[in-house]
């Protein structure tokens, strides 16, 4: 079987591209054929090793604008997708593929596909979305209802449960994100024998792209108040989009650059080198604080699933993962004493509970392995 991959995200983190390997990757596994198809001034960050196929229509990307250059943009990136999903549509009565796959997709792409040839696409398009806010749900509610009448659409919803605000359609799926996993070094999962039995630091990590309302300020202040019974060291990496980010992550690196026992990296890390670096730590701090994250599935915890790292992370990140599985501590989101407590608290047991956090964090990797999540992707497509 042949699998159209349709992307169009124009500047992909690290998250997205490793997101697009575990497509290709676990497609092919299963015995699958995958083709990616891209606006035509698509660049890739990461070679996928798969044929790539144009599609008419430049990719816009936001970075950068504001105000009414973005609602410029935001017009002319519709109307490229509807040239995209015309040619699809073409593609697919022409035999070209078994199915397409749309992997990183909104309720603006499914508004979109209401007043598109594509709806009526011979074979199956799955649209995957990584999650719905509550702002969002009545838009997208609206938006697949209007597609109950063309079987060969389906939305791929990534997140936990089986229904959506109390909601269930019947071209909606709700399906398990998978973890990230490295790909391109040899790896074994930790045993952690290194800080138990040799006594060294406790590597701790805070990964992934910055934001100014990920407020690293006031979590450095916090973790420099903090009272620990063992040596530890914190390595700060940070990916910034824009020209404020990076200034601002810039003015923390100066800031903070007299402690010794944290480190700074400012830079975008993809493939083996990210894989590297996060390998390289002991557990993974988010303690970044936003409604937003209680509703899409958060990659830094899912690679910490993938790694077998336990976490600290705030109370609004994918609750339901930490209470089916104790591969770590959580703190109350936007509480800065909750979090010291919850850092103290993960240092000072760490000795006790490593044991425990392995057994967690390999029955939470077997659950969201990348292998299922496609086998259950292709379920949707017809054929497995």
């Amino acid at each position: 079987m042949k699998l159209a991959i349709m992307e169009s995200i124009t500047t992909p983190g690290g998250h997205e591209v490793d997101f697009d390997r575990i497509l290709v990757e676990e497609i092919q596994a299963l015995g699958h054929e995958a083709v990616f198809y891209v606006p035509e001034n698509f660049v890739f960050k990461y070679d996928y090793g798969v044929p790539v196929r144009y599609l008419p229509g430049e990719g816009v990307s936001y970075t950068g604008l504001k105000g009414i250059g973005k609602m410029l943009f935001s017009v002319k990136r519709e109307w490229n997708r509807q040239r995209w999903f015309r040619a699809l549509a073409a593609l697919a009565g022409r035999g070209e593929f078994d199915a397409v796959i749309i992997p990183t997709s909104t309720y603006r792409y499914l508004r979109a596909l209401n007043i598109n040839s594509l709806k009526h696409s011979p074979v199956p398009v799955i649209f995957i979305v990584h999650g719905i806010n509550p702002n969002e749900a009545p838009r997208f509610f609206k938006a697949v209802e209007k597609l109950r009448d063309y079987p060969n659409v389906k939305a791929a919803v990534l997140t936990f449960g089986d229904a959506l605000f109390g909601h269930k359609f019947p071209n909606v799926y709700c399906i398990n994100p998978p973890a990230y996993t490295p790909r391109d070094i040899d790896f074994q999962p930790a045993s952690f024998s290194g800080v138990l039995d040799q006594g060294r630091p406790l590597r701790l990590g805070f990964f992934g792209q910055y934001r100014r309302e990920k407020q690293l300020d006031t979590f450095l202040d916090v973790f420099l108040t903090g009272q620990y019974k063992r040596p530890i060291q914190l390595q700060v990496q940070g990916a910034t989009m824009n020209p404020d980010d990076s200034a601002d992550f810039e003015r923390i690196i100066k800031k903070y650059s007299g402690h010794p026992h944290i480190r700074f990296l400012h830079k975008g890390l993809i493939g083996k080198e990210w894989q590297t670096a996060i390998a390289g730590i002991d557990a993974l701090l988010m303690p970044y604080s936003a409604s937003r994250y209680r509703y899409h599935w958060a990659g830094m915890l899912f690679t910490a699933i993938g790694y077998q790292k336990p976490v600290v992370l705030s109370s609004e990140i994918n609750p339901e993962v930490l209470a089916k599985y104790e591969i770590g501590v959580s703190f109350s989101g936007g509480d800065n004493h909750s979090l010291k407590e919850a850092i103290e608290n993960f240092v000072n047991t760490f000795d006790d509970k490593a044991a425990l956090y392995t057994r967690e964090l390999d029955r939470a990797a077997a659950d969201y392995s990348s292998g299922k999540f496609a086998k259950t992707l292709l379920q949707l497509v017809g054929r497995c």
